[in-house]
């Protein structure tokens, strides 16, 4: 129960913090999206199906506030955080360029998919232009913050793991 409750606050933070400080400070409409990597460090570190949990319930925050449709948003972000589970396994937890990696990725396919469904279906072919000015951009920023909350979130999963332990006990 404590670590659903702790999930839910770091969500409604992260969302709160990605659509409004990192929203109103972005260079030219670039942030770094923070329920990304929200949703990549709890899938590597507790695997598929919790990185599919924390993937729905961000995109559907994402969906709700800002789409008039339930469910792309959430649909990606949960395809995404359940793809980074099966690295769960491999992956030991104090190793930081794995999630840099994962993270640049996964930002990668968030941007090409929005790319394609809000531009290219639009006839707005222009892909380089997406790429140098959105995509690459924003990749960076979340690469960059992945950086330093990425220690944060393993702090907080070794205290819901240990927490977990010694209430199993």
């Amino acid at each position: 129960m404590r670590r659903v409750i702790t999930l839910g606050i770091l969500i409604i933070i992260n969302f709160s913090l990605q659509t409004t400080i990192f929203g109103f400070h972005d260079i030219s409409s670039i942030s770094p999206n923070l329920l990304l990597i929200l949703t990549m460090s709890f899938g590597l570190m507790r695997g598929r199906k919790e990185g599919m949990l924390v993937g729905f319930f961000s995109g559907f925050l994402v969906d709700m506030f800002f789409l008039e449709v339930l469910g792309p948003y959430m649909f990606l972000y949960m395809i995404i955080g359940y793809t980074n589970g099966f690295f769960h396994k491999n992956y030991m937890i104090e190793d930081v360029m794995l999630p840099l990696i994962i993270i640049l990725l996964d930002d990668f396919v968030f941007n090409f998919v929005v790319y394609v469904v809000g531009f290219a279906l639009y006839n707005r072919l222009d892909f380089s232009a997406y790429f140098f000015g959105i995509i690459l951009p924003e990749m960076l920023a979340t690469a960059l913050l992945t950086i330093l909350v990425y220690k944060l979130y393993v702090y907080i999963n070794r205290r819901l793991k240990a927490k977990a332990l010694r209430k199993d006990m």
